[in-house]
């Protein structure tokens, strides 16, 4: 048993290090874990779980899904109604949420599989029997088996211009499908969403379940807009706070702040997500209604003491009277028998411990402050220990110290010790009335004599206390774990800070010319120059300096992959599609650094190779590659082409301010070209670039002819061009034919020979 899971995990481990062996990998676990294999219960909890995450893996695509679906329904049949063991229950209700969708389009694609269907109707009728006496753990997954039933079975919004084809629901069911009845569906999809609501609404005594389907309730929200009204009113009639009625144990507490606070986060993200919802002012006051509640039953025991009920500023003697009131006498406090402190150090050299140690308890003299991990901890027990001391021993304790600190000073300085200064008079409070203050200011004579009564500054010295020295300790090595992480949140702290940057320098002019400095300005220029150069020179290994610059094969094989460069990449690419029409500038300028690093490398390359062969050693093979402008190229491509629209003249300017163009990239219009709207711009491309970039003529002229043959609809633009850029060519379509069924291509050369192509 222990080989076969060993062999399992292995298994599982190729799996999860490549998506793509999903599909080769399942049908071979499948007849040791699934239906009629007698398989142990560990084999079968690790098939589960096994199932479980590879249909929820996002690896592999869903169409390959769809078919390895097929043959999963059986063993989650015998897992439900053979198998009592939970944590398989669980995963294969989890299985079953997942491939509920898959096996919902492969029987609207073949009405003639009935079998599978059935099989898939069987476990879910197995599964909504266990919502109610399962134990909370199973019951949570039926709530997600419950959510993509849901989804699936009630109709979605569907866009003619831009269609999701990962969004399954009825939308996608034809109205007379054999297998599928449309009525039957939606009624049966609209009864599971109440019965849902009704967990809310129900018992709150488990209050997992209630909050799982608090958290399935915002897709729902988001996805089916039919639905989105009814969820909203139930969830605005929910009260999370259902338990204050019941005695006010520490379980109910919990209870009732979670859930409050999941109520508060779904409606919430419901506001972000929507401002123009007409039911957000009904949300708002929801907010406010149980923000008071929650007020009214928590924070009771935080809130002030009541004002008292007759003025103390006549009753008390530390105030000035102001009542004709006989003032009651103030409270003596007799003090704690203590040993009173000794005023005398010992000899030789004192330490501040030494200084202000006043108490001959060894072991309050000997706590430590330093066992306080938390700052905050320390700082509220010294106020609540200030408040408690008595101001009179606190005195006394100021004047030991102080008499300390002198006869230190005068035995450093030669000086007699002087004796400690005599407590102050207390000040006579006279009545109000008799209270007449001076404003006449003192004279020079009067100013001379206050400042002879003073000490002299020369003789105070600092004391002679020999302190130890302190060192921090030595902070401990961070791992490459660390460092990557580390280096992803400044990735992340620098785009953060461009968004500052770029409100602030809203209606500012731009300084521009060659004689900027790259970091001079510290704006949003010269934070997409450091950091797009951050993520080209990181690869040439210019940290090096015995080696020089090296290939980046090389120095990926010495110093692991670019994580910080790839992070900040991703960064620079999500920057720049959030607003591509504004930022072409900054991709043309990431794209340029991209573009000359790769030559750098390229060029530091052939001379490594050179030098090599000179001094007769082999040349090392170097791998030739793309590097890393085409490929960041082609990525900002296909991100920008779904949303370029037929006047859009974005596209033109990025494309021919690129500092290098080859086939793959122009070929991205060829694709753009299937969209009919959009063929005139991809010609326009063309022809801007065969009459500004002399470099690229021959290739412009053989996309055009590439566009002529494989797309009928571009012919007459594109034939219009070929005219004048290729007078060798012979364009004929006959009979109207698409491309490849009767159009020729005739290219006639200098020397008389014709060459066909179909």
């Amino acid at each position: 048993m222990t080989q076969i899971l060993d062999q399992l995990e292995a298994a599982r481990k190729l799996a999860l290090s490549d998506g793509a062996n999903y599909p080769n990998i399942i049908p071979g676990v499948l007849p040791i874990v699934g239906a009629n294999s007698n398989a142990n219960i560990e084999v079968r909890r690790w098939g589960a779980d096994f199932l479980a995450e590879a249909f929820a893996s996002p690896t592999w695509p869903p169409e390959v899904k769809e078919s390895r679906a097929l043959g999963v329904p059986e063993s989650l049949k015998e897992y439900l109604e053979v198998v009592q063991d939970r944590a398989v229950i669980k995963s294969a209700i989890l299985t079953a949420a997942t491939i509920y969708p898959l096996i919902y389009r492969h029987t609207i694609a073949d009405p003639n599989d009935s079998h599978t269907w059935q099989l898939m109707h069987a476990i879910k009728l197995n599964i909504l029997q266990r919502m109610d006496a399962a134990p909370s753990g199973v019951r949570i997954c039926c709530v997600k088996f419950l959510q993509q039933v849901v989804l699936t079975q009630t109709p979605g919004m569907v866009d003619p211009r831009r269609p999701d084809p990962n969004d399954t629901s009825l939308a996608i069911l034809p109205r007379n499908h054999a297998l599928l009845p449309y009525g039957n569906l939606e009624a049966e999809g609209h009864g599971l969403l109440d019965r849902m609501l009704d967990i809310i609404h129900g018992d709150h005594s488990d209050a997992l379940l209630v909050t799982a389907v608090l958290n399935t309730l915002g897709i729902l929200i988001q996805r089916r807009p039919i639905a989105a009204n009814k969820i909203l009113q139930s969830v605005l009639n929910f009260n999370p706070l259902k338990l204050a009625n019941s005695p006010m144990t520490p379980k109910n507490r919990v209870i009732m702040k979670s859930l409050e606070r999941t109520t508060r986060a779904l409606l919430v993200n419901i506001l972000k997500r929507n401002p123009e919802n007409p039911h957000n002012g009904r949300i708002q006051q929801y907010l406010e209604r149980m923000h008071r509640m929650r007020l009214d039953v928590f924070d009771e025991s935080s809130r002030k003491r009541p004002a008292p009920a007759e003025p103390t500023d006549g009753l008390d003697a530390a105030k000035r009277q102001r009542l004709r009131a006989n003032v009651p006498p103030a409270p003596t406090t007799v003090p704690v028998s203590a040993p009173p402190p000794a005023t005398t150090l010992p000899p030789g050299p004192v330490t501040h411990r030494q200084l202000f140690t006043l108490t001959p308890d060894a072991g309050a003299a000997g706590f430590d402050v330093q066992a306080f991990t938390d700052p905050e901890q320390l700082v509220n027990l010294t106020v609540r220990l200030l408040q408690s001391v008595d101001e009179s021993q606190l005195g006394k304790a100021i004047n030991v110290v102080r008499s300390r600190y002198l006869n230190l000073t005068t035995t450093a300085s030669g000086a007699p010790a002087a004796s400690a200064p005599p407590p102050a008079p207390q000040p006579v409070v006279d009545d109000e009335e008799d209270y007449e203050p001076d404003f006449e200011p003192e004279d020079a004579e009067q100013v001379a004599n206050s400042l002879d009564s003073l000490p002299p500054t020369d003789t105070l010295e600092p004391p002679s206390t020999s302190l130890a020295p302190y060192k921090l300790p030595e902070a401990p090595p961070l791992t490459e774990q660390e460092v990557r992480q580390y280096g992803e949140v400044s990735v992340r702290n620098a785009f953060g800070m461009l968004g500052s940057i770029d409100e602030k320098d809203k209606g500012k002019p731009t300084k521009v010319g060659f004689n900027r400095l790259a970091g001079s300005d510290y704006g949003r220029d010269s934070w997409i120059t450091i950091l797009s150069r951050l993520a080209t020179r990181t690869s040439a290994g210019l940290d090096d300096p015995d080696e020089g610059v090296k290939d980046e094969f090389a120095v990926k094989n010495i110093k692991g992959n670019f994580s910080i460069s790839d992070a900040v990449r991703d960064g620079l690419y999500t920057y720049i599609m959030y607003d591509w029409r504004k930022r072409i500038d900054i991709a043309i300028s990431w794209l340029t650094e991209e573009w000359y690093n790769d030559n750098l490398l390229r060029h530091s390359a052939k001379i490594a190779t050179k030098a090599g062969s000179l001094n007769g050693n082999t040349p090392s093979g170097i791998p030739a590659t793309k590097g890393n402008y085409e490929r960041c190229a082609l990525r900002l491509i296909d991100g920008m082409l779904p949303f370029v629209e037929h006047t859009d003249k974005s596209l033109l300017r990025f494309i021919s301010e690129l500092p290098k163009l080859d086939h793959d990239i122009l070929a991205r219009l060829i694709k753009m070209s299937e969209d009919p709207e959009r063929i005139d711009l991809s010609c326009k491309v063309l022809q801007y670039l065969h009459m500004f970039r002399p470099p690229v003529r021959s290739l412009v002229s053989d996309i055009l002819l590439e566009l002529w043959k494989v797309n009928h609809r571009a012919r007459p633009s594109a034939g219009k061009l070929l005219k004048h850029y290729r007078p060798d060519v012979t364009l004929e379509d006959t009979n109207g034919a698409s491309a490849g069924d009767g159009g020729e291509v005739k290219v006639e050369h200098t020397n008389g020979v014709i060459q066909q192509a179909s």
